[in-house]
Protein backbone atom coordinates (compact mmCIF):
# COMPACT_ATOMS: atom_id res chain seq x y z
CA UNK A 1 0.00 0.00 0.00
CA UNK A 2 2.84 2.27 0.42
CA UNK A 3 4.24 1.93 -2.66
CA UNK A 4 1.07 2.66 -4.43
CA UNK A 5 0.46 5.88 -2.38
CA UNK A 6 4.03 7.29 -2.48
CA UNK A 7 4.89 5.99 -6.05
CA UNK A 8 2.87 8.67 -8.05
CA UNK A 9 4.01 11.21 -5.68
CA UNK A 10 7.29 10.72 -6.57
CA UNK A 11 6.68 10.26 -10.48
CA UNK A 12 4.56 13.61 -10.22
CA UNK A 13 7.48 15.53 -9.37
CA UNK A 14 8.88 16.87 -12.85
CA UNK A 15 12.38 16.85 -13.72
CA UNK A 16 12.89 20.53 -14.37
CA UNK A 17 12.64 20.66 -10.42
CA UNK A 18 15.63 18.58 -10.40
CA UNK A 19 17.55 20.44 -12.63
CA UNK A 20 16.93 23.52 -11.33
CA UNK A 21 18.06 22.66 -7.68
CA UNK A 22 21.22 20.87 -9.82
CA UNK A 23 21.86 24.44 -11.58
CA UNK A 24 21.69 26.34 -7.86
CA UNK A 25 24.18 23.31 -6.58
CA UNK A 26 22.21 21.42 -4.28
CA UNK A 27 23.04 17.68 -3.93
CA UNK A 28 21.17 14.81 -4.95
CA UNK A 29 20.70 14.68 -0.83
CA UNK A 30 20.27 18.09 -0.82
CA UNK A 31 17.21 17.91 -3.38
CA UNK A 32 15.94 15.28 -1.78
CA UNK A 33 15.69 16.89 1.93
CA UNK A 34 15.27 20.34 0.50
CA UNK A 35 12.60 19.52 -2.43
CA UNK A 36 11.21 15.85 -2.46
CA UNK A 37 10.47 15.93 1.03
CA UNK A 38 8.49 18.79 1.46
CA UNK A 39 6.41 18.53 -1.88
CA UNK A 40 5.58 14.48 -0.52
CA UNK A 41 4.76 15.74 2.94
CA UNK A 42 1.06 14.68 1.90
CA UNK A 43 1.64 11.06 1.01
CA UNK A 44 4.13 10.28 3.82
CA UNK A 45 1.95 11.45 6.33
CA UNK A 46 -0.79 9.23 4.73
CA UNK A 47 1.54 6.54 4.66
CA UNK A 48 2.07 6.79 8.15
CA UNK A 49 -1.43 6.76 9.52
CA UNK A 50 -2.12 4.32 7.63
CA UNK A 51 0.95 1.99 8.50
CA UNK A 52 -0.01 3.31 12.34
CA UNK A 53 -4.08 2.44 11.90
CA UNK A 54 -2.89 -1.50 10.21
CA UNK A 55 -0.68 -1.80 13.09
CA UNK A 56 -2.66 -0.65 16.11
CA UNK A 57 -4.96 -3.80 14.64
CA UNK A 58 -2.85 -6.20 14.48
CA UNK A 59 -4.25 -9.17 15.50
CA UNK A 60 -2.55 -12.43 13.76
CA UNK A 61 1.40 -10.97 14.08
CA UNK A 62 1.05 -10.39 18.32
CA UNK A 63 -0.71 -14.21 18.46
CA UNK A 64 2.15 -15.93 17.10
CA UNK A 65 4.53 -13.85 18.75
CA UNK A 66 3.13 -13.02 22.40
CA UNK A 67 2.69 -16.15 24.56
CA UNK A 68 0.88 -15.40 27.41
CA UNK A 69 -1.82 -13.23 28.12
CA UNK A 70 0.16 -10.57 30.29
CA UNK A 71 1.57 -9.06 26.80
CA UNK A 72 -1.56 -9.30 24.98
CA UNK A 73 -2.04 -6.16 22.33
CA UNK A 74 -5.49 -4.96 22.33
CA UNK A 75 -7.16 -6.90 20.24
CA UNK A 76 -5.97 -9.60 21.58
CA UNK A 77 -7.16 -8.21 24.77
CA UNK A 78 -10.49 -7.64 23.01
CA UNK A 79 -10.88 -11.40 21.60
CA UNK A 80 -10.19 -12.39 25.27
CA UNK A 81 -13.85 -11.31 26.44
CA UNK A 82 -15.23 -13.97 23.81
CA UNK A 83 -14.62 -18.17 24.27
CA UNK A 84 -16.21 -20.96 22.89
CA UNK A 85 -19.10 -20.69 25.03
CA UNK A 86 -20.25 -17.17 25.46
CA UNK A 87 -19.19 -13.28 24.97
CA UNK A 88 -19.72 -10.72 27.13
CA UNK A 89 -20.24 -8.22 24.52
CA UNK A 90 -20.69 -5.10 27.06
CA UNK A 91 -17.26 -5.74 27.85
CA UNK A 92 -16.29 -6.03 24.36
CA UNK A 93 -17.66 -3.16 22.86
CA UNK A 94 -16.43 -1.31 25.56
CA UNK A 95 -12.86 -2.11 25.33
CA UNK A 96 -13.51 -1.40 21.56
CA UNK A 97 -14.40 1.44 21.90
CA UNK A 98 -12.06 2.96 24.51
CA UNK A 99 -8.89 0.84 22.21
CA UNK A 100 -10.12 3.08 18.79
CA UNK A 101 -9.42 6.12 20.34
CA UNK A 102 -5.74 7.45 20.24
CA UNK A 103 -6.24 5.66 16.73
CA UNK A 104 -8.90 8.20 16.01
CA UNK A 105 -7.42 11.18 17.27
CA UNK A 106 -4.29 10.10 15.54
CA UNK A 107 -6.19 10.67 12.15
CA UNK A 108 -8.40 13.20 13.13
CA UNK A 109 -5.10 15.31 13.69
CA UNK A 110 -3.74 14.30 10.35
CA UNK A 111 -6.72 14.64 8.06
CA UNK A 112 -5.70 17.57 6.46
CA UNK A 113 -2.72 15.64 4.94
CA UNK A 114 -4.12 12.67 4.19
CA UNK A 115 -6.48 14.35 1.99
CA UNK A 116 -3.89 16.07 0.70
CA UNK A 117 -2.14 12.60 -0.05
CA UNK A 118 -4.52 10.72 -1.48
CA UNK A 119 -5.71 13.74 -4.55
CA UNK A 120 -1.43 13.96 -5.86
CA UNK A 121 1.47 15.45 -5.57
CA UNK A 122 2.56 18.02 -7.59
CA UNK A 123 -1.35 20.03 -9.27
CA UNK A 124 -0.82 21.74 -12.31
Amino acid sequence: MTVVILRPFLRALPQELEDAAMIDGCSRLGFFRRIVLPLSGPGLVTVGVLAFVNSWNAYLLPLLILGSPDNYTLPLGTANFSTQYTSDTAAILAFASLAMIPALVFFLLAQRWIVGGLAGAVKG
